[in-house]
């Protein structure tokens, strides 16, 4: 019976996977499962009473939890002191932290962990107590099914094939087991058995199985997920909650390209959509106030509600489709003064101008923003040196539990500069230093994947997060100089579609795209006279304002420094009396054919072999209309960035393709190494082609605006000579395969049409986007690169 229980037990347990990411926590879970079954089972086959059975089992989860997480604070490993209960109390905030602002799938802390194994033990007890002493095997199946709701409501896939195979076969052996154990814990004979209990548990098992199975067809959340993003806001998912702050880790862990938003803009700069900020700071979590009684209508002008003092102002328009994305906050570029186009009732919060809808969201919403912000310099920011006024105390409110660690690092930072501007950048510069890395990973593994004081210390102290922790360390920090602040939330600048979208009085504008991989975090600042100001902290991640890199960066070798993580995804917007690109023609582009009983079958037989024939053959054509797309394209100031994307692609289909976190140098360094023909002839010409190349999108992407290489340089012809040197030094096979399969398109076709199917708690690391539309972000480490 102990092993019928544990078993059942761990197969509800493999459902969890999917809610916690990956499978360490499992061997834990396990450990606890097995220990506390097999020591009630002890308890019993030594005729102990059944409370005393079950006492037992609570102290060996007593002492399995102690010798899994309080060992160095324990007697004996196994027997909790004094000295436990701060560690049980700082594990419990950990989870509660966890809880409260992640997403499924959740990183499996140690204080994540302790709950799940301690609820496992807690259910083994009850099942065992139901199937044993109180002779109820068949209402045993509560308490599995008490394990299975948290996976079935949060996971799109529910529980998952295998946990449901585990847990129904665990429970099945649960009610076999309970033909020969009697409630009172001897063991029945053969003669002294119920003749019809065989026939009852059979039944019982019949009917309780066909529960589960026909339950989900009734409860949408059980096949779908009730609460895929953990019943909390996920601005690139489909939830509406309470706190959008974390959401973004999970999505940029498993970025599945969910929640596009294609927008077109006059501006001569990618844009940052905002949805929403957070500005409410209690030390356990970043927070929005939603400030319910004091929100307007969204019927007229949004006023920004402070004076700004400023001569110049930009002007924009911008053309926002939400697709998919479903949100109640309305992504907009800061700060909108009219939007136009909705459905449905929204409201604007006066201190912070998001947009909410009112019972609805922003699902195949198609509008027209029109917004303004001063010019901004960083002369003019230098002289707005008073204290701000008028502003709401939760922008300034500092918890009265900071850690040392926050308190000194802001005032080595940036105590001894004079003004606010001297301070902000002070605390930039410092984030973004060669100090600090970004990573996705290191915050999971370091057990700092939130968004508290305790996450900032042991952020502070590892120098390694993600927008979150950039974002809410500059906010604290600016806090603790006297600086207003707040998080704003949404997407960092998208790429080129390589399309145009004509707008209203606007004429031709070209489009971008983002989405939940361009999920971003970044900080704003109250500057007195001139609003709120936005600053990139986080490094390698979206774009740092040109007020806001003037008095940081002190050389051009230096800015290229600090951005030697920004993977080359993203081209400089064309200003809009460029040429635009004739607008994609809307369509399936499925096929036609009808295959009704009229077909001849030797027509259908024709048909078929052409399809195959053309099936063979698109890669092929994929990978060639996308190459001459980018290598002749219409707009001349893209021929930069879309032939160093030809050279990725080239280096991929020949086995060379580019590092996840690879600078453009360094990969042309090893590309250029892999050329293992002579010094003379074609692969010197391939050397030089890979050489100007470089040199060229360097210049492109981080030189000065103005300083470009000249539009009319022959890319076509060094990337030419660079396939032919690629093909002279390939194997026939390799030749082969880089023509007819070439991995830069199967990869992402592989990965498209395995998106279906992918488990939640799966990470797909790299997600680029599928086809062959010509553009500066057709590069795997660029679509995993943008983001928060």
């Amino acid at each position: 019976m102990a092993a019928a229980i544990a078993a059942a037990a761990c197969g509800a347990a493999l459902s969890l996977n999917g809610v916690l990411r990956g499978w360490n926590w499992y061997w834990a879970a396990m450990t606890t499962v097995v220990a506390v079954a097999f020591t009630m089972a002890a308890l019993r086959s030594v005729r102990a009473q059944p409370l005393l059975v079950t006492a037992g089992g609570f102290v060996a989860l007593g002492g399995v939890l102690t010798l899994t997480f309080f060992r160095s604070s324990s007697f004996l490993w196994v027997f909790p002191t004094g000295a436990s209960l701060p560690e049980l109390d700082k594990l419990i905030q950990r989870a509660s932290e966890t809880v409260l602002a992640e997403t499924a799938p959740v990183a499996p802390n140690a204080g994540i962990v302790m709950v799940v194994c301690a609820i496992l033990g807690l259910a083994v007890i009850l099942v065992d107590a139901l199937a044993v002493p109180l002779g109820m095997p068949a209402a045993s199946g509560v308490g599995l099914l008490a394990l299975l709701v948290v996976p079935a409501m949060i996971k799109p896939q529910s529980v998952g094939a295998w946990s449901f195979v585990a847990t129904a076969a665990g429970y099945l052996l649960i009610l076999a087991c309970s033909q020969w154990f009697a409630p009172d814990g001897r063991v029945q004979g053969g003669s002294a058995r119920s003749p019809g209990l065989m026939r009852r548990a059979a039944v019982t098992g019949a009917v309780a199985l066909a529960a589960t199975l026909v339950l989900p067809l009734a409860i949408p959340g059980f096949d779908r997920g009730t609460f895929p993003q953990g019943s909390r806001l996920n601005p690139w998912g489909s939830s509406t909650g309470l706190n959008p702050m974390i959401t973004l880790g999970s999505s940029l862990r498993t970025p599945d390209g969910s929640g596009r938003i294609t927008y077109a803009t006059n501006s001569p700069v990618p844009l940052y959509l905002r949805s929403v900020t957070v500005e409410n700071f209690d030390g356990d979590s970043w927070g929005p106030d939603d400030r319910t009684g004091s929100r307007v209508p969204l019927d007229g002008r949004i006023d920004p509600g402070y004076p700004v003092l400023t001569d110049e102002q930009v002007r924009l328009v911008t053309a926002i489709d939400a697709g998919s994305f479903t949100s109640p906050y309305l992504p907009v570029p800061y700060a909108p003064e009219t939007v136009s186009g909705l459905g449905g009732q929204w409201t604007w919060d006066p201190a912070t101008l998001s947009i909410k809808g009112t019972d609805t969201t922003t699902r195949r919403q198609e509008y027209l923003v029109t917004s303004a912000v001063p010019k901004l310099t960083s002369a003019l920011l230098a002289q707005s040196s008073g204290q701000a006024r008028g502003i709401a105390d939760v922008f300034t409110r500092v918890p009265g539990n900071v850690p040392d660690i926050v308190k000194t690092t802001a005032q080595s930072v940036a105590g001894g500069a004079g003004t606010p501007y001297q301070k902000a950048m002070a605390i930039q510069k410092y984030l973004r230093s060669s100090e600090f890395t970004y990573s996705l990973q290191s915050p999971v593994q370091g057990g700092y994947d939130g968004n508290g004081l305790s996450v900032l210390a042991d952020f502070l102290q590892q120098k390694s997060g993600y927008c979150i922790h950039y974002a809410s360390a500059m906010a604290v920090m600016a806090r603790l100089e006297g600086i207003p602040s707040r998080i704003a939330v949404g997407y960092a600048p998208g790429r080129l579609t390589g399309a145009s979208i004509t707008v209203a009085g606007q004429g031709s504008l070209p489009e971008y795209e983002a989405d939940a991989r361009d999920a971003h975090a970044w900080p704003e600042l109250y500057f007195q006279g001139l609003g709120w100001v936005a600053f990139e902290p986080t490094p390698s991640r979206g774009v740092v304002p040109d007020y806001a890199t003037e008095a940081s960066a002190s050389s051009g070798a230096e800015s290229l420094g600090n951005n030697d993580g920004l993977i080359p995804d993203i081209a400089p917007v064309p200003s809009p009396a460029g040429t635009a690109t004739a607008q994609p023609v809307p369509g399936a582009g499925g096929s036609g054919t009808g295959d009704g009983p009229q077909l001849l079958p030797w027509l259908l037989g024709t048909a078929g072999a052409g399809a195959l024939l053309l099936l063979a053959g698109a890669p092929h054509m994929v990978r060639a209309g996308t190459r001459s797309r980018r290598l002749h394209p219409k707009r001349p100031d893209l021929a930069v960035p879309l032939a160093w994307s030809e050279l990725r692609d080239l280096g991929t289909d020949y086995g060379l393709p580019p590092g996840e976190s690879e600078t453009p140098r360094t990969y042309a360094a090893r590309f250029r190494s892999a050329l293992l023909g002579e010094p003379d002839g074609m692969d010197r010409d391939a050397h030089v082609a890979v050489a100007s190349l470089t040199a060229g999108f360097e210049q492109h992407r981080y030189g000065r605006p103005g300083s470009e290489r000249p539009a009319g340089e022959d890319f076509a012809a060094g990337v030419a000579a660079v396939e032919e040197s690629l093909q002279a030094n390939a194997t026939r096979s390799r030749r082969w395969a880089a023509s007819w399969l070439p991995r830069s398109v199967m990869r992402r076709l592989g990965l498209l049409l395995g998106m279906p199917f992918s488990a939640a708690g799966r990470t797909i690391r790299h997600l680029p986007r599928p086809g062959g539309r010509a553009e500066p972000a057709t590069d795997d480490a660029g679509s995993r690169s943008r983001g928060g």
